[in-house]
């Protein structure tokens, strides 16, 4: 019998109104909660689910053959699909994965500190420096949430110092643009001052996705208020970022992104120790994603019949993307248009500060603020990505066996972390590897001959 076969009729109350269906899947989604017809509820694991919790993992759930409720009312023989037509899993264009297909190796050092970013308030002399540094992974995504605390703090200082409204930016990189930005909208006449400007600094060799957890800070060495001065600013930054969608050249937008695992799911699900540094430092990197779910769809695991990958297990998200190239030339050409000044300068004492015209300063120097204030606070993270020739049609990413891949608009992310989330700790060589380079994508073209394989009919083996 298929599915559209199915007779079963269900009354659905929801507020004050009655639905009578007939398609058992209408049911679910437009109910979630009760079948009145026979009083079943659907449950999960022993309790009740909602209706926004089914309408986001219906897909898995069902493949899984887990819901209960209506489905005990079907039809012998009746099938339940795994995903809903609307939610299938499109056709995926493989990468081509050849090595001199690699246009560019870059290496991003990633300014950790284990107490999270800095952005005290200290004086220099007769200046008044607003610090805006050390934000490990998450510099992008956190940029704009972190730069409107340092800007509220520098144009508190403007107040508090007679009102003049010119104020300096140390750094072009991500903290330093979007500052610069936040500061004109508060209405001063804002200067950048840096050595490098994008695609030369680091945050150009950023891998590009939302990560505003990513090495942001050890758990165990945060003071007792940071995990709701992250979420401040997590959430900060999400919402502008909302306001470049849709812009030409897609500087940002949303794209799928998958977690491949050949665990079975027991296995997959099992929590992993702490990882460990080559100098021995215990990693307990902070987790606070948790703090934002309800700002970010939920990831579905993929039933069998639906997952396009070679591998057991498919978890399925939908994450925003920056394409850095075109987000960081917006961002400047925005700051240059509403009056804006970039300045070449090398700073290497924070002496020399004395020299400019500003009395407010936000430093954003990112792994440069280690030298120039002398902070051996941060760490360098080492991370480095081979870059391979783009595919417009490449529109989504994974993550495999170590293996970190995303299309983007302005080239394909291929990036190894071959001794997991220990990868490049204290590692400051800003060197590229081209035997790392090679390997990645090598195993990025072994994941493809594998799906190459399900093609034919016969699921490979790791």
């Amino acid at each position: 019998m298929g599915w559209k076969e199915i007779e079963l009729e269900c009354g659905i109350k929801e507020g004050n109104s009655t639905f009578l269906l007939k398609n058992v899947l209408n049911c679910w989604s437009v109910c979630g909660e009760r079948c009145l017809r026979g009083g079943h509820e659907f449950i999960s694991d022993g309790s009740s689910m909602k209706r926004r919790e089914f309408l986001q993992g219906a897909g898995s759930i069902a493949g899984f053959g887990l819901l209960s409720g209506c489905v005990r009312k079907l039809p012998v023989g009746a099938s339940v699909p795994g995903l809903p037509f609307y939610d299938a899993v499109p056709p995926l264009v493989p990468i081509r994965a050849h090595e001199d297909r690699i246009f560019r190796i870059t290496v991003c050092l990633r300014p950790f500190r284990a107490q999270g970013p800095r952005m005290d308030v200290e004086r220099v002399g007769e200046k008044v420096v607003v610090h805006n540094y050390g934000h490990g992974g998450s510099g992008w995504s956190l940029s704009w949430g972190s730069s409107t605390i340092a800007v509220k703090n520098a144009m508190e200082a403007v107040a508090a110092g007679g009102g003049s409204k010119d104020v300096a930016v140390i750094g072009a990189g991500a903290l330093g643009l979007t500052s610069a930005s936040l500061l004109q909208r508060a209405g001063a006449r804002v200067t950048i001052y840096a050595k490098e400007q994008a695609p030369f600094v680091r945050s150009s060799r950023a891998t590009g996705s939302w990560t505003p957890d990513s090495r942001v800070a050890f758990a165990s060495k945060v003071a007792a208020g940071f995990p709701a001065l992250w979420e401040e600013m997590a959430r900060t930054s999400w919402t502008m970022y909302q306001s470049y969608l849709g812009m030409s050249g897609n500087p940002i937008e949303y794209t799928d992104r998958y977690g491949l695992s050949d665990d079975e799911p027991q296995a997959a699900r099992r929590e992993s120790k702490e990882p460990v540094g080559a100098d021995g430092t215990v990693l307990d990197f902070a987790r606070y994603e948790s703090r934002i779910a309800d700002i970010t769809p939920r990831s579905i695991l993929l039933p069998p019949e639906s997952n396009p990958f070679p591998t057991k297990i498919a978890r399925r998200s939908t994450s925003l993307t920056f394409n850095v190239a075109d987000y960081a030339r917006q961002l400047t050409t925005d700051f240059l248009i509403a009056g804006g000044k970039i300045e070449v300068a090398e700073f290497h004492a924070p002496s020399e500060l004395a020299a400019l015209p500003q009395k407010v300063i936000i430093n954003c120097t990112g792994y440069g603020a280690r030298a120039l204030w002398k902070d051996d606070s941060i760490v360098p993270v080492r991370g480095q990505i081979a870059w391979l020739i783009p595919q417009p049609e490449v529109n989504y990413g994974f993550y495999y066996h170590k293996l970190n891949v995303l299309g983007r608009r302005d080239g394909i992310v291929v990036q190894a972390s071959e001794q997991g989330e220990a990868s490049g700790w204290n590692d400051a060589n800003e060197t590229p590897d081209r035997g790392e380079a090679d390997r990645a994508v090598q195993e990025l073209a072994a994941m493809y001959a594998r799906m190459g394989a399900m093609k034919t009919g016969k699921r490979a083996s790791a």
